[in-house]
């Protein structure tokens, strides 16, 4: 059997997993329950016990020696699911045979462009486009038409043009 200033002297995570072994309750221990069992068994703790306790848990939470849950401390078990960092998992790696080769990386970016442009402003005009694209300039509108509406020679000023007035009969007096 140990002497008071062996267990003293004892350090804090090895004090806890005797506390969590001890309380061998279903969930695990709470952070009290191995408060209370940690200040039953050694008498002369420090002042700031529960600051200690406190940091070694989170410590020992970090490193996976102990399991938080729903605010339960555990041992870790065989089937206990392993520890994730964090961000995003990383995707599976399929398995490949040990004589088959990777598959070369597509290349990043747009592809590169046909190496005679030419060929393909050929190929483009020889698929026939019904008429070219856009609004067709003003000159080839009016000569389609056959006749023009407006009259040559006369420039409309801006705006919108008056109203017609009706001529006025003279009054006969």
């Amino acid at each position: 059997m140990a002497t008071a200033a062996e267990e003293d002297s004892k350090p804090y995570p090895e004090m806890i997993m005797e506390a969590i072994a001890a309380l061998g309750e279903a969930p695990g221990a709470d952070k009290s329950a191995i408060s209370n069992y940690i200040e039953s068994k050694n008498s002369g703790l420090p002042p700031d016990h529960p600051s200690l306790l406190s940091t070694h848990l989170d410590r020992m939470k970090e490193n996976g020696e102990l399991l938080h849950v729903d605010g339960y401390y555990t041992k870790p078990g065989t089937n206990a699911p392993a520890k994730r960092g964090r961000g995003r998992p990383p995707k599976p790696k399929s398995d490949l045979a040990s004589g088959a080769e990777l598959p070369s990386p597509r290349s990043r970016g747009r592809p590169p462009k046909t190496k005679d442009p030419l060929a393909a402003a050929v190929a483009k005009a020889a698929s026939g486009f019904p008429r070219p694209r856009g609004r067709p300039p003003k000159a080839d509108r009016a000569t389609e038409s056959g006749t023009s509406g407006a009259v040559v020679g006369v420039k409309r000023g801006r705006g919108r043009p008056p109203k017609a007035k009706p001529a006025v009969a003279a009054e006969a007096v």
